[in-house]
């Protein structure tokens, strides 16, 4: 990637969760860089239709992120069909909102899983070939990362859990010149936050958020953000701008979180009563469907 005009150009870039959203965004603007995009997801007609959106020598897996065998099969095909991967955004992720001891356990497990061990898998499956390459890997976190909501703890949980596995794998690998970034994203137009905007516990969630915190950014401008980190080898990039102030705060954050709590979780009870959200998005619909559990 020392190339200073177009670092992408010829590279091969590994996007998990490419089917929609910053995912399929993503892999956009890889390819309109320059960069080979494999694109990763549980949905092949989805996946194949943004494949086909792309300029150049995109290809497309169904596989779930949390199979070890099935992505170590991907990163074997990925190698012999593209070359070895440069790049890799661990982007795949699910969502769920609802209070935690009403969660239905299957659903609060299956977000962690894919959050947090989807991404290990994909990196364990596609860290040789960065260390062949001395490449790439971006984790895509959140402002829950840094900031924990209630009513979203199994999100919270997987994100955090994110930012620290990124952390401790910049560490262990930055001897082997292989890069690791964390990206921390606000709200972003999503199916998934469109959805999450239909659950009244959700909704009211968002909205009783300080202003700048509840603003929804568009997916491409997220996307370009990010593909910038990519071409830098950012440890960190923020989408907004904005976030990157929170980190300053991070420590008094659980505090004033649980004092606003404390007084706004039974005023909006006593208005709407909470109920779990299940998995949110089309994204979310995807995986009941393709994991075999219950249609919605």
């Amino acid at each position: 990637m020392s190339d200073s005009v177009r670092p992408l150009q010829g590279r091969v870039a590994v996007v998990t969760g490419a089917a929609r959203g910053v995912g399929a965004a993503v892999a956009r603007e890889l390819a309109r860089r320059g960069a080979d995009v494999a694109l990763l997801g549980r949905e092949e007609a989805t996946l194949a239709r943004v494949r086909d959106e792309i300029p150049g020598a995109a290809r497309c897996w169904e596989v779930d992120v949390t199979d070890d065998a099935g992505m170590s099969r991907v990163a074997g095909e990925v190698r012999a069909r593209m070359g070895p991967a440069s790049v890799v955004v661990a982007n795949a992720g699910l969502a769920e909102g609802g209070p935690f001891a009403e969660s239905d356990p299957v659903t609060w497990r299956r977000v962690v899983e894919v959050n947090l061990i989807g991404s290990a898998i994909s990196a364990r499956a596609f860290l040789p070939q960065l260390r062949e390459t001395r490449g790439y890997y971006l984790q895509v976190a959140s402002l829950a990362s840094i900031g924990a909501a209630p009513l979203m703890s199994a999100y919270c949980a997987s994100k955090a859990g994110v930012e620290s596995f990124a952390h401790s794998l910049r560490a262990e690998y930055a001897h082997e010149h292989v890069g690791v970034g964390i990206a921390y994203l606000n709200w972003t137009d999503t199916d998934m936050i469109r959805d999450a905007d239909e659950h009244p516990v959700l909704r009211e969630l968002r909205a009783h958020m300080p202003r700048p915190a509840r603003k929804v950014y568009p997916v491409g401008t997220v996307a370009g953000r990010l593909v910038d980190a990519v071409e830098r080898r950012s440890a960190a990039v923020y989408a907004p701008a904005w976030l990157r102030a929170t980190q300053a705060v991070r420590a008094a954050m659980p505090p004033v979180v649980t004092a606003l709590s404390k007084r706004e979780i039974p005023r909006l009870q006593r208005e709407t009563p909470f109920e779990g959200t299940g998995l949110l998005g089309a994204g979310g619909l995807a995986d009941l469907d393709g994991a075999g559990r219950a249609q919605r």
